[in-house]
């Protein structure tokens, strides 16, 4: 008799021709380039480095496209963006020490928008490694130490055939639900010793479902249907398991008034008749969140810019549907279902009840009309000019992608992004530089679709080596800089608190000059102008750029309000 333990998968006869007939002349770095090719990757991003030269090596001979960026932070930006767009992990290729930790910034923004990033990073030889002081060059005492507060999870490899089973197992931790960004880390003697080993063709690295448990979902939908006053609120999470669709037949479903955070823009249709759009930095929305008697937070931990700087305060029921386990009722005491958004809500739509509310949608335009009438009364017309030219010149399936600039924050609340993970932007981690490099990465991704980059003055200093990434692959970017002459929300911050700004006005270069310089056209355009050139920017083929001279505004915050 023969037990299933008993049993022993033995090669075919062609599996062991192609074993006994692996090319010669392979490293360790054809290992991991060979992985990558198993999993489904098709384009790496990253910078090359003295340790990670044989890796380089191996990619220069694959059929995977390379986009090589200028800073490894960018670099990590743009694979960031790749991953968003096409929900695909995104390798990352660095080099040891300075190289890999100038990416870190990057990878605590995939890490906070759960973007599955692939990062691989070489090391200092195998004997350099445990914490001594050998003198080699980019050592560290504990490199992986550096990331792993950062990323998802740390893989390393010490070998040449550890290399494929520690890449899988990264792909797979990157691509399981919450997505986001891992390390692998490979000595670079590995990377560049020959070997034997067979060549590497499709491992195993099938991500898990995160199921909902049938009995937490069967009583919030028991809540939900008996609800007087319900609402929802759409985090990212929704966005990134594709579940708008059953979002918006869950809120039809129960008449119920849907709010997206500034993660979770396009997540719901935004002149939908219960869209309360994305106004949570305001009093009247806030407080309509308050008063539901249950609320459903779907693919979001209601942090500071979702919960209006903290001072949301629930008075009902909360149902918390969030694949990010730390974040199940991490602000606020819930119903707390951990799992995958798409799939929670495909289990409430299974038992929900309908309720019908007639009035359900008075009440959403009752909250916007309030929100625009405080609006109206602070005499911004200028900002919102801007906003809605960048608007009417953005094609509705265009992807576009947002630096920590005024313009930004405004579009948070107030920009239609018309479908679902089409608007970016950097509010997980905060960090400035993102927009332009990002949008690199998502033109890789379909060179063939037009891709907006929004920036300050100040952001675009973080990237402006990136021209020369666009124009050597020819990208079709479009960047807006907005220039108003230094760090323009810090200056408003810093003068409102301490009545003077310091630190913040900036020298900066002539960008129109700057941009053509790199052979990339560029134009200065102003507010009226605006549309019209974004639109023909975004029409001509490769980068572009177009330079906005403005002082733009924010509008005035509720949080400090008593």
């Amino acid at each position: 008799m023969t037990h299933d333990h008993d049993l022993v998968l033995r090669p075919t006869a062609a599996q062991t021709a192609a074993a006994l007939s692996a090319p010669p002349g392979r490293t360790g770095g054809d290992l991991v380039i060979e992985t990558l090719r198993g999993l489904g990757a098709t384009t790496v991003f990253g910078l090359p480095g003295q340790h990670a030269l044989a890796l380089f090596d191996a990619l220069g001979r694959s059929d995977l496209t390379y986009v090589g960026l200028r800073v490894e932070n960018n670099a990590g930006f743009a694979a960031d963006a790749y991953g968003r767009v096409t929900g695909e992990a995104a390798p990352l290729l660095l080099s040891a020490g300075p190289g890999a930790l100038t990416a870190l910034p990057a990878l605590q923004e995939a890490a906070a928008a759960s973007a599955p990033v692939v990062a691989i990073g070489a090391q200092v030889p195998a004997r350099g490694l445990g914490g001594g002081r050998h003198g080699y060059l980019h050592e560290l005492r504990d490199q992986r130490a550096s990331f792993r507060d950062v990323v998802k999870s740390v893989h390393e490899a010490r070998t040449a055939s550890q290399i494929p089973s520690a890449v899988a197992a990264a792909w797979e931790s990157a691509l399981t639900a919450p997505h986001g960004p891992v390390w692998v880390e490979i000595p670079a003697d590995v990377l560049a010793a020959p070997t034997d080993l067979p060549v590497v063709t499709a491992p195993d690295a099938t991500p898990h479902d995160l199921v909902p448990r049938p009995e937490l979902t069967a009583l919030a939908a028991h809540w939900l249907s008996r609800a007087e006053r319900p609402a929802i609120v759409a985090g990212g999470g929704v966005v990134r398991s594709d579940a708008a669709t059953k979002l918006r037949a869950l809120a039809e479903r129960l008449s119920a008034p849907v709010v997206t955070t500034f993660g979770g823009k396009g997540a719901f249709p935004w002149q939908h008749p219960l869209s309360l759009q994305s106004w949570l930095e305001d009093r009247h929305t806030t407080d309509f969140l308050e008063d539901a008697d249950v609320l459903l937070v779907v693919g979001s931990g209601l942090g500071e810019l979702s919960s209006n700087y903290h001072t949301f305060h629930p008075r009902g029921r909360v149902v918390q549907i969030e694949a990010d386990l730390g974040k199940l009722e991490s602000n606020h005491p819930a119903l707390g279902i951990h799992a995958d958004a798409r799939l929670a809500l495909s289990a409430l739509l299974e038992t929900v009840e309908e309720r019908h509310d007639p009035a359900a949608p008075e009440r959403v335009r009752a909250v916007l009309e309030a929100v625009r009438e405080r609006i109206d009364a602070q005499g911004l017309t200028l900002e919102r000019q801007v906003l809605a030219a960048v608007r009417k010149a953005l094609h509705d399936t265009a992807p576009s992608f947002w630096d920590m600039t005024i313009l930004a924050y405004w579009a948070w609340s107030a920009f239609d992004p018309r479908r679902p993970g089409t608007m970016h932007s950097a509010q997980g981690a905060g960090g400035l530089g993102y927009a332009f490099p990002a949008a690199l990465g998502a033109a890789a991704a379909d060179p063939d679709r037009p891709v907006l980059a929004v920036s300050g003055d100040g952001g675009a200093l973080y990237s402006v080596a990136e021209l020369a990434t666009a124009r050597q692959h020819d990208l079709p970017v479009t960047w807006l800089i907005v220039d108003d002459g230094g760090y323009g929300i810090l200056r408003e911050y810093m003068t409102e608190s301490y009545g003077r700004a310091t630190g913040t006005e900036l020298a900066r270069p002539d960008f129109v000059a700057l941009a053509e310089s790199f052979g990339v056209p560029a134009r200065r355009t102003t507010p009226e102008e605006l549309e019209g050139d974004l639109r023909e920017a975004l029409a001509a083929p490769g980068p572009s750029v177009v330079v906005l001279p403005a002082v733009l505004r924010m509008f005035a915050p509720t949080h400090t309000e008593d």
